[in-house]
């Protein structure tokens, strides 16, 4: 039977809401999302885009992204089969909040870093 929350509190700690929040504070998460935000892609074509990414965990990351109804697989009867991996609207209602923390990195990194450096400093 499917559990529906009613009052959804991610502060709590017994609240389900934090599955969602560690799904989308994953930086494999962010980075397979912005990726598919434009067109399906292949396993292949994500794992050569995501710089860094073990085969072990784009493939983690995709079958979590399914369950989570974020994304789906399509298998093409061909040979050799063709798997293709697509964002579903559920998926597509994150692209704008994931694009902006992603931009927010790219834009903040040096003071970020300088932060650190300062606060290493000190210790």
């Amino acid at each position: 039977m499917e559990t529906r929350i009613t009052d959804g509190n991610a502060y709590k700690q017994a609240c389900p809401t934090r599955l969602a929040l560690d799904r989308i504070a994953d930086k494999w998460t962010v980075l397979v999302m912005g990726l598919l935000e434009s067109r399906p892609r292949r396993f292949s074509e994500l794992k050569r885009e995501v710089e860094g990414i073990s085969q072990k965990m784009l493939t983690q990351t995709l079958r979590d992204l399914e369950r989570d109804g974020l994304i789906t697989r399509t298998v093409f009867a061909q040979v050799p089969p063709r798997v293709e991996y697509e964002i579903t609207p559920l998926g597509r209602t994150l692209c704008e909040p994931i694009a902006a923390i992603r931009r927010w990195a790219e834009v903040n990194i040096n003071e970020l870093m300088d932060a650190q450096s300062v606060y290493d400093a000190r210790r």
